[in-house]
């Protein structure tokens, strides 16, 4: 499959996806609204946490076909692309929203355990920074996603990025930063996973709004940002 092709087909997959976030996020509204019961609350959370899952194991589809196009997703605007780390958002955001989310709803004894994994995160996170940066400097070229933008695709099978340059890349480029991104997405997923596990139900549905608002809200703003520009 072409570039083109993985990219279309993911965007299509990824519009789809988005539509289905906004359902989600209605519910999990009426969720706070209505506090339904226990079993209720527990299975819109675990519907939501598939729905999440459901994106990582689509974009790991394209990272294996392409994995240029997971450092520089064309289906995002140039304002989600702003917060891009290794491929999507960085994990320590969680606990941002968390901290504003659910400000004075948090006993003691989850802060510290949510304190205690994000410190685990920071340094897991702190790793993958220096396995990036190591690679910046073993195939001595500019930063992945300059060259991403600079040269539009990459050939990650052979020597170089693409007819027009004269940079080289080793033929292990592929392996190495497909593991960067599978890594990462693993740290993005265990991250929300080990949060949700200390939050209370009502507690994850407002983390879950927050994150979805968020998402949301960014998304619509890229999208009026590139209107304007004409980006």
């Amino acid at each position: 499959m072409s570039d083109s092709n993985i990219a279309s087909s993911f965007e299509a997959f990824f519009h789809g996806w988005l539509m289905r976030q906004r359902c989600h996020l209605d519910e999990l509204l009426s969720a706070q609204q209505q506090l339904p019961d226990g079993d209720s609350i527990r299975g819109l959370i675990n519907r939501v946490l598939c729905h999440y899952g459901q994106y990582y194991e689509e974009k790991s589809k394209v990272a294996q076909n392409n994995i240029i196009l997971a450092f520089s997703p064309p289906w995002f605007t140039s304002l989600e692309r702003m917060f891009l780390w290794v491929g999507g958002f960085k994990p320590g955001m969680a606990f941002e929203v968390v901290s504003t989310a659910l400000e004075g709803e948090l006993s003691e004894e989850q802060k510290h355990r949510l304190s205690q994994i994000q410190q685990e995160t920071k340094l897991k996170e702190r790793e993958l920074n220096d396995e990036l940066a190591k690679f910046h400097e073993s195939v001595a070229a500019p930063p992945l996603v300059e060259m991403a933008r600079s040269h539009g695709k990459m050939c990650l099978g052979g020597a170089t990025l693409d007819s027009q340059s004269n940079i080289s890349v080793p033929s292990t480029l592929k392996v190495k930063l497909e593991n960067l991104v599978i890594r990462a997405d693993g740290l993005r997923r265990n991250t929300a996973l080990k949060v949700v596990q200390v939050l209370k139900p009502s507690q994850a549905v407002t983390f879950f709004v927050a994150v979805a608002e968020l998402q949301l809200r960014v998304r619509a703003w890229g999208l009026e940002k590139d209107g304007l520009s004409g980006g």
